[in-house]
């Protein structure tokens, strides 16, 4: 499975969606995730993927991931898996 679907999975899980109504392009706040679900679904993502996350919840505008879509975060997480190996 790659990560654009493994992250959708994740996404859509947190919004109690279908995996089929979350797209790149969407937004957290769009799929109606609030900031707890946002903490929760950066938890999902480390452990799936293995990777520590550099998101702080109190501050998330001052964070080095972005999570203003599925797409944004998808190239976060690949960035991420570059850089920590």
């Amino acid at each position: 499975m790659n990560i654009e679907t493994q992250v959708i999975e994740i996404i859509a899980d947190q919004a109690m969606l279908d995996p089929i109504d979350v797209t790149l392009e969407s937004t957290l706040s769009d799929l109606g995730i609030d900031s707890m679900g946002v903490v929760e679904s950066i938890f999902a993502i480390e452990e799936t993927f293995d990777i520590s996350v550099p998101f702080n919840a109190n501050q998330p505008d001052t964070s080095d991931f972005d999570i203003s879509s599925v797409a944004s975060i998808v190239a976060g997480i690949r960035r991420l898996k570059t850089e920590q190996g």
